[in-house]
């Protein structure tokens, strides 16, 4: 049988003393839990268990101890006489109590504060930006082997990933396409209406749509919605610790989570992004037509004989770097969820904004990179 718990406050110790003895276990607790909630709590800052007579410890005792010494305004309950296990298992309910807001007794502007702000903000950009680029070397190398034993694919996972995060975004990427083609055809048609040059909207509207606004706005959509979609999916894996089960079961979580999202998304994105193309010239079509009077064969033959076809292929060229980004920027993200729900939320979010900074960065070296070979 168990020993029965029990414990001594004692309050006027220098620090805080509570003797801890019998079995705090989940099957023992009930009662002493009660007795501990209705100990008359002290403001202290340091909480010290004694553990001397302490029998066996698990993480339900682990958790009323601690809570009791985060009520009494302890920072820390510090273990003596305890075994490793038993510390282990009060610092483990240590860091999951629920983060307190801090009290912020001075507010700080001066340049020393600003500077230790600055340092500390690009000390985590640099860790997080090499964290994404070794999640990068393992995704490859994962992708790679992948690709050497085809058999090891999880086909189904890939073709329903395909439809989720492609076919099923096809509306929303063609209905904005159109509507950003028909902005940058008025734009063009107010400007260059003031030089009496309005036929060059279809210049305009060529370049800016199958060069750059057709890939920029379907990864954009995509970073918000199929993004977020992978770091909610694989974050509620990891809350419900159904990646540890993988673990368990001998399967790595690269194969079967990463890896068929990051394929889905390499042949996923370049047909999204000829679709965006289309409807985005659609939308610069309707417009020349409707304001310009220029009618759409007219449209189409300029745009045949003006716009080179490499500015195309400068667009879809893109494409798979943009789908590669979102999918490993997503699926880390969601990898790194902790097991609360805050955590899900704080990781989905870092996940978009990451993605679309991402993508605006690269876009921009792509940019610079086509300028030096004269593209």
């Amino acid at each position: 049988m168990p020993d029965r718990p029990d414990f001594q406050f004692e309050s006027e110790a220098s620090p805080p003393q509570l003797t801890l003895s019998g079995d705090w276990t989940v099957h023992t607790i009930r009662d002493v839990s009660q007795r501990l909630a209705a100990v008359q709590k002290s403001d202290v800052k340091e909480l010290q268990a004694d553990c001397t007579d302490l029998g066996r410890l698990d993480t339900a005792g682990a958790f009323i101890i601690d809570r009791f010494a985060c009520r009494a305004g302890a920072g820390e309950v510090k273990a003596v006489n305890a075994s490793p296990q038993v510390s282990a298992l009060l610092e483990q309910a240590a860091s999951l109590r629920p983060e307190e807001h801090e009290e912020k007794s001075k507010t700080e502007y001066g340049v020393v504060d600003l500077l230790e702000r600055t340092g500390r903000t690009t000390m985590s950009f640099l860790e997080e930006t090499t964290a994404t680029l070794a999640f990068l070397g393992e995704t490859i190398a994962s992708m790679a082997h992948m690709v050497t034993r085809p058999s090891k694919m999880r086909w189904t996972a890939l073709v329903s990933v395909m439809e989720d995060s492609g076919l099923d975004a096809v509306p929303i990427v063609a209905f904005l396409s159109f509507f950003v083609g028909m902005v940058i055809a008025f734009i063009g048609a107010t400007t260059l209406s003031e030089f009496g040059a309005t036929i060059f909207t279809v210049e305009l509207v060529g370049f800016a749509v199958l060069r750059e606004f057709g890939v920029v706005i379907t990864a954009i959509i995509l970073a918000g919605r199929t993004n977020s979609a992978f770091t909610a999916q694989i974050g509620a894996m990891r809350m419900r610790q159904e990646v540890d089960a993988l673990v368990t079961l001998g399967l790595n979580p690269m194969d079967v989570l990463v890896v068929p999202r990051a394929f889905a998304m390499l042949v996923m994105t370049p047909i999204l992004t000829l679709i965006a193309a289309l409807f985005g010239l659609g939308g610069g079509v309707f417009v020349s037509w409707l304001a310009l009077d220029i009618n759409p064969t007219v449209f189409i033959n300029r745009l045949q004989s003006a716009v080179p076809v490499a500015n195309f292929w400068v667009g879809m060229s893109k494409a798979p770097v943009f789908g590669l980004v979102v999918a490993l920027i997503g699926c880390r993200q969601g990898l790194q969820v902790g097991g609360s729900v805050q955590s899900l939320g704080q990781s989905t979010t870092k996940s978009v904004v990451q993605a679309i900074f991402s993508i605006i960065v690269i876009d921009a070296m792509f940019a610079l990179f086509y300028l030096e070979l004269g593209i």
